[in-house]
């Protein structure tokens, strides 16, 4: 199994208001363009072999905009990586935009139905972490090379989930900061 280097895009303002983003493509702010070059900088520092490591991103702006600052602070043209739909993040459909507050003021019994069992939970138009779960383990499936990839939370929640072998209750409550760096080694896994 090739070495994965995680890294989740820096904050948007949606971050910081709580609003469930997904596929909307929202930028990031000044606090996520610095987070995104400290994990460049980390990556230059701790791990300088990943610059000859394959780069892959979503395509996404707030993935794009963070992947070319990684690769800036790392010393590479920003601009040589690859963008891959698959990386997208989960979609929330009818949700997007919303934070939980608000769902929970309009659409109480589906957000209970989301909160008793949030794999599965489909949101109206939306897909459910158990379908994304499935896109990114045929992502994974075609990894062969060691990669840095920039892409989401959900994105980085379901490929932990796959590569630590988690019960799928537990996958969708994993923490994903935008200031560190998650690398899998083939064997086992750690934040930088």
């Amino acid at each position: 199994m090739p070495i994965i280097v995680f890294i989740r895009h820096g904050e948007t303002d949606w971050n910081v208001e709580g609003r469930f983003q997904g596929q909307r493509d929202i930028p990031l702010n000044a606090r996520g363009r610095g987070q995104a070059r400290r994990n460049g900088l980390t990556l230059a520092d701790i791990m300088p072999e990943t610059k000859d490591f394959d780069f892959v991103a979503s395509p996404l702006g707030r993935t794009r905009e963070t992947m070319e600052i990684v690769r800036g602070a790392m010393g590479l043209d920003p601009s040589l990586y690859r963008q891959d739909p698959t990386l997208k993040e989960i979609t929330f459909g009818q949700w997007e935009g919303f934070t939980g507050p608000e769902l929970k003021a309009l659409f109480p019994e589906r957000v209970h139905e989301r909160e008793a069992d949030k794999w599965d939970f489909v949101p109206p138009g939306g897909e459910s972490y158990a379908m994304l779960s499935m896109r990114i383990k045929g992502w994974l499936d075609g990894i062969d090379t060691d990669t840095v990839v920039v892409s989401h939370g959900g994105v980085c929640r379901v490929l932990r989930g796959l590569l630590l072998k988690l019960d799928p209750s537990v996958t969708p409550m994993l923490d994903v900061p935008q200031d560190k760096v998650f690398v899998w080694n083939g064997q086992a896994a750690g934040w930088i």
